[in-house]
C-alpha cells in the first residue's frame, strides 16, 4: 500500500523527525500528527491561554487536512493531550466551535508535559473522498 506525505506552509513544520500528515492512498485515510499551538513559519508557541492555543491547534489541523484533500468535517477520531484537566472545559468549548455536529470519536488524556511547554496537542484521523 502506498502512502503520501503531506506538508504545507499553512501549518508549522514538524519539530522532529515526523510528517505533518500521512495519507494511505488506497484507503483515503489521513493520519495527522499531533499539533501544538505553533504559528505557521514559526517555531514559537503562541501567547495566551488554553483558548488561544486550542484555536491555533485546530487551525493547523484544518490547514493540513485541506492540503491532503480533506476537511474538519471528515475527521473520524481525535486524541487530545492536555497538560492539565483544569483546561478541559475551555478546550472543549473551543473545540466545539470547530466541530459543531457529527462529532468525531475522541479521547482526552492528561500528560505531564508537551513539546515547547504547550498546554494542548491534538492529533486526528480523517478520510477523503
Amino acid at each position: 500500500m502506498s502512502k503520501k506525505i503531506i506538508s504545507t506552509d499553512k501549518a508549522p513544520q514538524a519539530v522532529g523527525p515526523y510528517s505533518q500528515a500521512v495519507v494511505l492512498e488506497k484507503l483515503n485515510l489521513i493520519f495527522v500528527s499531533g499539533q501544538i499551538a505553533l504559528t505557521p513559519g514559526s517555531k514559537e508557541l503562541i501567547r495566551g491561554g488554553i483558548v488561544e492555543e486550542t484555536k491555533q491547534v485546530l487551525e493547523n489541523l484544518k490547514n493540513i487536512l485541506e492540503e491532503a484533500g480533506s476537511a474538519l468535517e471528515k475527521v473520524v477520531k481525535t486524541t487530545v493531550f492536555l497538560r492539565s484537566m483544569d483546561d478541559f472545559g475551555l478546550m472543549n468549548e473551543t473545540y466545539n466551535q470547530y466541530f459543531k455536529s457529527n462529532f468525531p470519536a475522541r479521547s482526552t488524556v492528561q500528560v505531564p508535559a508537551l513539546p515547547k511547554g504547550a498546554r494542548v496537542e491534538i492529533e486526528a484521523i480523517a478520510y477523503r473522498e
